[in-house]
């Protein structure tokens, strides 16, 4: 039965690739489209953009660690919840929150601002592919059986996922958007360097190698 869930679990991921045309997103990792972007501002940045991304609980399949110029907004939709791992100015050390449905019973987030200059890595929540998250859970962090939907239109209510979702085990998938203002571009992308990073912040050293690349 864990197999099947499995397999239906990783067949929605696939669907929902084709529904939106998802591709590989370079050197950051996950499969990506821009749905939205605004007019130019003369200066080669859209005055906004916005995107969806895919991940999976396949070994290499995570956001690795990079910083933007500007604020960016990171919004759950579907699936398991996401962990992020965002490290800000020393005096501000690391965090990591995760985006989910359960608000109020795991202290998840729908909706997420990761300030300009700030590293951020992310990757589908360990424990919603059959591991512990780092540490176990925690304050912000889901315990077992959270980021089940809530109840609503053809779902179940909390306690049980809905029909092609993970299944807290194998073939998890996490479906989220990101957007910002002024909008994304090439140029402003900065790629995390794992040693570097790991020097800069050595008591999170496990993390960092985990989610960069």
């Amino acid at each position: 039965m864990r197999r099947e869930a499995g397999d239906e679990a990783r067949a929605t991921a696939e669907a929902l690739a084709a529904h939106y045309g998802l591709e590989p997103l370079p050197r950051e990792g996950g499969r990506f489209r821009r749905l939205w972007a605004g007019p130019d501002r003369g200066d080669g940045r859209p005055e906004g953009s916005a995107i969806v991304m895919l991940l999976t609980d396949a070994p290499d399949d995570y956001c690795a660690l990079h910083r933007l110029p500007s604020d960016e907004v990171w919004h759950h939709y579907l699936g398991s919840p996401l962990e992020l791992l965002l490290l800000g100015p020393e005096s501000t050390g690391a965090r990591t929150p995760v985006l989910g449905p359960d608000v109020l019973g795991a202290g998840h987030h729908v909706q997420l601002t990761v300030p300009a200059g700030t590293w951020m890595g992310a990757r589908v929540a360990p424990h919603a592919a059959g591991g512990p998250g780092p540490g176990g859970p925690g304050p912000g962090r889901p315990g077992p059986g959270a980021g089940r939907p809530g109840p609503g239109a053809g779902e179940p209510g909390p306690g049980g996922p809905g029909p092609g979702e993970p299944q807290g085990g194998a073939g998890a998938w996490t479906l989220f958007g990101c957007t910002m203002a002024p909008g994304y571009t090439d140029a402003g992308y900065e790629h995390g360097e794992a040693e570097a990073l790991v020097r800069a912040y050595p008591e999170h050293a496990r993390l960092i190698r985990e989610l960069a690349r």
